[in-house]
């Protein structure tokens, strides 16, 4: 058991998330890497090196989603996984745009892109996920 109780509560908070929960978090945290990046705007080397570590945190998320979407087992409408697919490539190739030619403007459309999907899959899991219903994946 950790020391810190808030390790303790971190670790507990972890292991009982569902999987839209999971996405949700993962969002928001790419969302506010890129936050403190256009906060602490800079254009020397530390500064590169976080960037390509936000960016490339991000398109691991990013891949993930795309695989899952790309996936058989994908429960969602086919329109659906289309527009999704449509928007990871988007993503990725303004990620490389980024990291060849960083802007804050740049960082902005990946912070909206993802804060939007975050906040989608949070409003359709308090609409549609009763508190005793078991956790489902939202991009099956």
């Amino acid at each position: 058991m950790p020391k810190n109780p808030l390790d303790a509560y971190t670790q507990n908070r972890k292991a009982s998330l569902s999987g839209r929960d999971i996405e949700v978090a993962v969002l928001e945290k790419a969302a506010m890497n890129f936050r403190l990046l256009v906060k602490n705007w800079d254009e020397g080397q530390a500064f590169n090196r976080k960037l390509d570590e936000a960016v490339k945190f991000n398109q691991r998320i990013w891949d993930i989603f795309q695989s899952d979407w790309k996936s058989d087992e994908c429960a969602l409408p086919i329109d659906v996984r289309q527009n999704l697919l449509s928007l990871s490539v988007f993503v990725r190739k303004a990620s490389l745009d980024l990291v060849a030619y960083p802007t804050r403007q740049k960082l902005e459309v990946l912070i909206g892109i993802n804060e939007n999907i975050a906040n989608g899959l949070s409003e359709g899991r308090q609409k549609t996920t009763p508190t005793d219903a078991p956790p489902t994946n939202p991009l099956r």
